[in-house]
């Protein structure tokens, strides 16, 4: 027994020894993580695009003859959104076939292909590796069926002429011993997109004359068959033997597409049952630098002016209203010489107008309401730098996509004391005809749209303040 117990005893103590080490080896070895206990994070991810290690037949292969191509890189890859990435110039009747396997990338060309020419086939960003799916870049292949590969390039900008910005949809279009009809008709000879900035470039181009387009493809047929397409074309044919500066191409589209929420032609909008209308006063306020507006649900079938009135608090009528209906005859406005800070009654007779679904109104209206202070408004001064004035210059404050107010320039400062605040973006529209409103181009008559420019910064506007800018154009 007396064995036992000191055998027992003598252990206890080992084992307390043991851990005074372990727990003394962990607080010396802290900073290597001995007291951490977990799993292993994996590594760091990869950020690295897939590289090409070989090529089948090589790059920029020359009197190239077959129809496979195999591309192999140092990592497995998968092919994404090939429809939207791809261009193949020169541009073929039918699409090759491409498909992925594991590191391998193969493409079947389906199309004759021209003799002594530079072809190259671009994947955008559509190869990307599996695991992170890591783009590599704008990689191409390029070959020729000749003796030579072709080297010249084609670069320049395309910008929307109404607004002066850039739209990255916008495809650019190369053309061969065409006729002016044939980019309504048949497919371009070279194709290529423009970046974020409008920025554009072909390359791998012959010497040869080429007309020049721009387009926003509508239907996929990249080819200019609808008004409602954003569309531009250069004014002559561009040879790329002969150096020269990038060109400039101004977007437009003839027409407006019809909105997305119109009722088709031959269907109507159920007629509402009730005269319902809104106005500028339903928030009780009125800005001085507007008319007094009315919106209805219905077109306006009749209306008589004289069964609106618009008086001061002892119901003096304001003398020489102009009420006047729009083409849609859906908004009614009434140009009132507002007195800043001043009460008025708006009074709408019950038997004023009717609309065109025979509605009136229940009971005459009489709304009060108030006009703004002048220090509701900030002032607002513009200088301008290199402007043109002999072409009719327009100062545009937009917010959103919205031209919020317009004013002619006729010298080189602008000036306004009563300016709604708020923050606007600013264009200059240079406004050849003078008639007021931007006009679009006109291919088939060879004239060029009227061009905006788009100011970087936007304009911030306080009420009650003096705001300055000089503008350098």
């Amino acid at each position: 027994m007396q064995y036992f117990t000191e055998g027992t005893s003598m252990k206890r103590n080992l084992l307390v020894l043991l851990g005074l080490i372990i727990g003394f080896y962990c607080m010396v070895t802290v900073n290597s993580g001995c007291a951490q206990i977990g799993y292993p994070t994996g590594g760091i991810a990869d950020s690295l695009p897939p590289v090409l290690v070989k090529a089948s037949p090589e790059l920029q292969k020359l009197n190239f003859t077959g129809n496979r191509i195999t591309l192999t890189f140092d990592e497995y890859i998968e092919i994404k959104d090939i429809q939207t990435n791809l261009l193949i110039s020169p541009l073929p009747k039918v699409n090759p076939t491409i498909s992925s396997n594991l590191r391998t990338v193969s493409i079947k060309l389906k199309d004759t292909l021209r003799p002594n020419t530079t072809y190259n086939i671009n994947f955008g960003n559509s190869i990307v590796d599996v695991h992170e799916s890591n783009p590599l870049k704008d990689f191409s292949y390029t070959f020729s069926t000749g003796n030579t590969i072709d080297s010249l390039e084609l670069s320049g900008k395309v910008l929307l002429a109404e607004s002066g910005k850039s739209d990255s949809t916008i495809m650019l279009l190369l053309y061969r011993n065409a006729s002016d009809s044939d980019v309504t008709i048949r497919k371009p000879d070279y194709i290529t997109r423009s970046d974020s900035k409008g920025l554009f470039k072909f390359s791998y181009l012959p010497a040869a004359s080429f007309s020049v387009y721009a387009l926003k493809d509508g239907d996929g047929g990249k080819t200019y068959n609808s008004k409602t397409e954003v569309f531009a074309f250069f004014d002559s044919e561009v040879n790329t033997a002969e150096p020269g500066k990038p060109i400039t191409l101004f977007a437009y589209a003839m027409e407006k597409p019809a909105p997305l929420n119109s009722v088709p032609s031959g269907q109507k909008k159920p007629a509402e049952k009730k005269l319902r209308y809104t106005s500028s006063v339903s928030t009780k306020l009125q800005d001085i630098l507007l008319p007094l507006s009315f919106t209805f649900t219905n077109g306006i079938k009749t209306f008589d002016s004289g069964k609106l009135t618009i008086t001061d608090t002892s119901f003096r009528p304001i003398p020489n209203l102009s009420p006047t209906l729009d083409s849609t005859r859906q908004k009614l406005e009434v140009k009132v010489n507002w007195i800043p800070e001043t009460e008025y009654y708006l009074i709408f007779q019950k038997d004023a107008l009717e609309d065109s679904a025979g509605n009136s109104l229940e009971k005459t209206d009489t709304i009060r309401f108030t006009t703004k202070k002048v220090s509701d408004y900030g002032s607002i001064v513009l200088r301008f730098r290199n402007i043109d004035l002999l072409r009719h210059p327009v100062i545009q404050f937009l917010q959103g996509d919205a031209v919020k107010y317009s004013y002619p320039i006729t010298g080189s400062e602008w000036s306004n004391k009563r300016f709604p605040p708020g923050e606007y973006e600013i264009r200059i529209l240079y406004d050849d005809n003078n008639n007021g409103i931007w006009d679009p181009g006109n291919f088939k008559e060879k004239r060029q749209p009227e061009r905006a420019i788009s100011l970087p910064q936007k304009l911030a506007i306080k009420a009650d303040w003096e705001n300055e800018r000089e503008i350098q154009l």
